[in-house]
């Protein structure tokens, strides 16, 4: 399984042989499946590389067949398992990670657009019913001199959230899933993991409260792909040492950039109808 390079959760599952320690299932949500792995034991967590806890894997490819209602479809199904994963929230910070200026990376900075930012609004009775979100795009350690979990901790203290909400990129071992697929977790996120630049650690641990991660993968290790596509043409006693030298080499769509506008959409409106009590309608007019 170490061979191969996955953030994915339900794809460290499917490589893993011995599922010990693991509960896996699916089910549909509204038009979408959904497919829930949840780490249960330490020992099931070293081997999968993933900490303990549960992650939630939508598939959005009936999205890009552009129905009438897709977005709506999509965006509710986000929203509705985000919301299973959040506690109870009076106040939340909604983190956009990543680099805007590289498109592969540009999937948190662009998802913080469509968020409903409240908290300013707090102060007037006509909003009392909403949730107050704030929005953080900290940048990247080469564009600010400072790494995102410090600006983020430094925001943390400040808005004093019942939870964080953490989007950034992920990494995929099939091109499949590359664009097409939401993972939701509750046990945070380490922030440009998916384009091979790993930083500190946002989690319970580290922030002292309830980060929940949204991951998109959006780049496929180039390594891993040669070892699938070798394996599906029958090859066989691979030597992954023989493609060591190819570390750090990412594979994306070509349309990626356009891939990227579509999807931050419906995640920033999923983020909004997991915090606010609005319907997709109403949130339309108020985004515009």
């Amino acid at each position: 399984m170490r061979q191969r390079r996955t953030d994915l959760a339900l794809e460290a599952h499917e490589l893993w042989a011995d599922h010990s320690g693991v509960t896996a299932r699916e089910r549909d949500a509204f038009g979408y499946g959904v497919s829930v792995v949840e780490v249960d034991t330490p020992a099931a967590a070293r081997s999968l590389g993933k900490p303990m806890g549960a992650y939630v894997t939508l598939d959005l490819r009936p999205y890009w067949q552009h129905a009438e209602d897709a977005l709506e479809r999509a965006a509710t199904a986000v929203g509705a398992e985000l919301r299973a994963l959040l506690p109870e929230v009076k106040t939340a910070l909604v983190v956009g990670l990543g680099n805007n200026a590289m498109t592969p990376d540009a999937i948190g900075p662009q998802v913080a657009e469509h968020v409903l930012v409240t908290r300013h609004l707090m102060r007037d009775d006509a909003f009392a019913a909403l949730t107050a979100v704030s929005v953080l795009v900290p940048g990247v350690l080469g564009r600010t001199g400072m790494e995102a979990a410090e600006t983020i901790r430094g925001a943390v203290r400040t808005v004093r959230p019942d939870a964080l909400i953490a989007v950034d990129a992920l990494a995929s071992r099939s091109l499949d899933r590359v664009c097409t697929t939401v993972q939701l977790t509750d046990t945070g996120i380490v922030p440009g993991s998916g384009v091979g630049n790993r930083r500190r650690a946002l989690n319970r641990a580290t922030l002292g409260i309830p980060v929940i991660a949204v991951g998109v993968p959006t780049v496929v290790d180039v390594a891993t792909l040669a070892l699938d596509i070798l394996e599906e043409a029958g090859a066989a006693d691979l030597d992954p040492a023989a493609l060591r030298g190819h570390d750090g080499v990412m594979v994306t769509p070509r349309d990626i950039d356009a891939q990227i506008r579509e999807l931050s959409r419906v995640v920033g409106y999923g983020i909004d109808l997991a915090l606010q009590p609005l319907s997709y309608a109403e949130l339309c007019a108020l985004m515009g």
